[in-house]
């Protein structure tokens, strides 16, 4: 066994996202320090390390051709923010101008993508580095160029790591799909426990919490996938993986879904082991989704466990005694765990299916529509300003955001000049680093930058006594450069700490190493300060104003994703791209909601308002999306007239209540006529075929929510209506 774990292991180190990047940061930063160890200079070992970082920071999940044409706009925009500080550094009124509006214009390319996003963070991060070197004696030329070829030799690197290992980081996405959806498994598992009494709404938070970190990793293997497609077309090993996400979207949906109120079923059930066996099944699953991810990272192949073969037909044995007692009043409660028996069976086919001899692939015979991953990316000049346009707008959080760090950074400048701040531009790094779009994201950075900043103090001083050679301190400069980028997304505040570390090491190979020690220390302090105000009083962006725009498309996504399904009851089941578009934007719109509802808990009390409505409003809203799949998860062609006419009648009623739900959170306004709520509910038809008497079921459990939904929809409404009124009264007396 010795023989074969060790590779294992060393094959999962390597196929981590930050064991990749710390590699290539290591290799990056050696190729500076042999050259300044065996030469015996370090006249330009700050700017280059400087450079390697910001080039690190920059890189984004692509293909070999989209990470070369991203080095070169990198390099780009790097020459641009570089050589535009050493030319307007002499003259300061104009340099604050330059840093506003090349600012707030970098951060409005986030609109385009996550890749601009990087580079335009990066971008400013190197204007600043630029900054603290900008008063050395030099040419123009010399700092830049130092810098930009610190930033090459990383480029190089990455370039050459995606043509040697050109699956790796898609696999590695997909891997992490899986891992996740683990967890929405084990959440399942607790939820259906045999508990009287229980109380759902705790494992319905949870659950919207763990589905918009599902949704987040779905979105991010989207994108790599799509990023090495070529005109929509996909290599066979890509093909493979795009297989395997697929699976996970249809098993994504399966898991969310919910057939039946669990705590009645534990009520009817609570002495039978049925349940039980259910949790197992579902725990093996569990783990079959977490052996899967690993077989990915690794490159093994997946071996579907025997034992959750067996577990399905223990579920199945148990399901059917129970069924030959006949009892009564448990004919509902078994047709609920019939409905999820065949959820499970269906979700154990599609993961026993995946034993191949050709290991973890999959490959779905499909039509061109059913294999097509819907693009939203721009790819030319005129959509990419169509993008950054629609964002010009104080409405826009990104617009908002850009305004504010700007704003601080140009405060940040004014204070270094005003009081003549040495080294001062640590400050602006701070503020760059901690101020973040949310008052809660701000405020969790601020403390871990603080911390790490301390620590990484208390630590460098005995270690710059006890490691005084240069050669010491270069080895520190790389092995704190590969600590930082291993823990900048794990643990920020050890991140800090590794990079403060850094600082002082390549400050020390000119006698400065203890000079820049309390120096940044209160530069850490006063950008912390600039950071906290901007997200208080620099068009801040509180949550609570953003929570009736989400509670609305959340309630229109559903909507919309109800429409898909019960259209192909009529058509037959078909994975065609409306319907996973429309299924994707419900869990979008279900994660953008829990993470407002989330960071709102973050910000300030007075800034809240009707907590626990927003709560409740969340777990209704989770729970009409769960009620949704399971729809979703059984639909086929219904051939029965008069069950067609039932679902139309029913469905109409469920649309035009969620429709007039939508209109009165956007208009702000109770008095919307809500009596087709009312009229929602549809007829129990006992004598329907089992799939009509699924249908009635799942439509009956949506009725059930909506007049909830219309309640909290009017507190909510009064709660904002009386927040408006005292800010209108509090204005009038100022």
């Amino acid at each position: 066994m010795m023989p074969w774990s060790v590779p294992t292991s060393i094959r999962r180190w390597m196929a981590q996202e930050t064991t990749a990047v710390s590699l290539r940061v290591m290799l990056a930063l050696l190729s500076v320090a042999i050259p300044a160890w065996y030469l015996q200079t370090t006249h330009h070992i700050i700017p280059f390390v400087l450079g390697i970082i910001a080039a690190a920071l920059a890189e984004t999940d692509d293909s070999l051709r989209g990470k070369s044409k991203s080095l070169l706009m990198t390099l780009l925009c790097f020459a641009i923010a570089s050589f535009s500080v050493e030319l307007l550094f002499p003259y300061p009124w104009l340099f604050c101008l330059g840093l506003f509006s090349s600012c707030f214009g970098f951060i409005m390319l986030g609109a385009i993508g996550p890749r601009y996003a990087s580079i335009a963070f990066a971008s400013i991060l190197l204007a600043i580095y630029t900054m603290i070197g900008a008063h050395v004696d030099g040419a123009i030329w010399e700092q830049p160029a130092a810098l930009l070829m610190g930033a090459a030799s990383y480029g190089a690197l990455s370039l050459f790591w995606q043509w040697r290992w050109p699956l790796q980081s898609s696999q590695r996405k997909v891997a992490d799909v899986f891992e996740v959806l683990a967890n929405t498994f084990a959440i399942k598992a607790e939820l259906i426990a045999p508990v009287r009494d229980l109380n759902p709404q705790p494992y319905r938070l949870r659950a919207a919490q763990n589905n918009a970190t599902v949704v987040q990793h779905l979105d991010l293997a989207k994108n790599a996938l799509l990023q090495r497609a070529r005109r929509k077309r996909f290599a066979a090993p890509n093909e493979r993986l795009l297989s395997l996400y697929f699976l996970a979207q249809d098993i994504h949906e399966r898991i969310n879904s919910t057939h039946y109120r669990y705590q009645e079923l534990s009520q009817d059930f609570h002495h039978s082991d049925v349940l039980f066996r259910c949790q197992r099944l579902l725990q093996l699953q569990q783990q079959a989704c977490l052996d899967l991810a690993h077989s990915l990272r690794t490159g093994q192949r997946y071996e579907h466990a025997a034992l959750n073969q067996q577990a399905l037909y223990e579920l199945h044995h148990s399901v059917s005694y129970l069924k030959g007692h006949r009892k009564l009043q448990w004919q509902a409660s078994l047709r609920q765990l019939d409905y999820l028996s065949q959820n499970l069976s269906a979700v154990e086919q599609q993961l026993q299916s995946l034993t191949q001899s050709d290991g973890a692939s999959l490959v779905i015979e499909s039509n061109t529509d059913e294999r097509t991953l819907a693009d939203n990316n721009p790819h030319t000049l005129v959509t990419m300003w169509q993008q950054v346009r629609s964002q010009l707008s104080l409405q826009s959080p990104l617009c908002r955001h850009a305004i504010r760090l700007s704003s601080m950074l140009t405060l940040g400048y004014i204070l270094i000049q005003a009081f003549n701040i040495s080294m001062g531009y640590w400050i602006m790094l701070t503020t760059l680093f901690v101020c973040q779009p949310t008052y809660s994201e701000t405020k969790k950075k601020l403390g871990q930058r603080v911390a790490g900043t301390l620590v990484g103090l208390m630590v460098g001083i005995p270690l710059l006594y006890l490691v005084p050679s240069a050669e010491g301190q270069l080895a520190i400069m790389v092995f704190t450069g590969v600590l930082f980028f291993i823990y900048r997304t794990k643990q920020y505040a050890f991140a800090t700490c590794f990079i403060t570390l850094l600082v002082l090491s390549c400050f020390n190979q000119f006698g400065e190493g203890y000079a820049v020690m309390l120096p940044r220390l209160g530069d850490t302090l006063l950008g912390c300060i600039l950071a906290v105000l901007a997200v208080i009083y620099v068009l801040p962006d509180w949550q609570a104003k953003r929570l009736p725009k989400a509670m609305a498309e959340t309630l229109a996504a559903n909507s919309d994703y109800l429409d898909q399904v019960l259209i192909q009851y009529r058509t037959g089941k078909r994975d065609d791209l409306a319907y996973r578009v429309a299924r994707r934007q419900a869990h979008n719109a279900d994660a953008r909601l829990t993470n407002i509802v989330t960071a709102m808990l973050g910000e300030p009390e007075r800034r809240r308002y009707a907590t626990d409505a927003s709560f409740r409003f969340l777990c209704l809203s989770h729970a009409l999306l769960n009620y949704i799949s399971a729809l979703g998860a059984h639909r086929a062609r219904i051939e029965d007239s008069e069950v067609h006419l039932f679902v139309n009648q029913a469905h109409g009623s469920i649309h035009q209540a969620l429709d007039t739900l939508v209109k009165k959170v956007e208009k702000n306004d109770q008095t919307l006529c809500s009596h087709c709520l009312l009229d929602a509910k549809p007829d129990n038809l006992g004598h329907l075929s089992e799939q009509g008497q699924l249908i009635t079921q799942q439509l009956e459990l949506i009725h059930r929510l909506l007049p909830e939904f219309d309640q909290l929809v009017n507190r909510l409404i009064q709660v904002t209506q009386g927040q408006s009124l005292n800010q209108t009264t509090e204005q009038n007396q100022k």
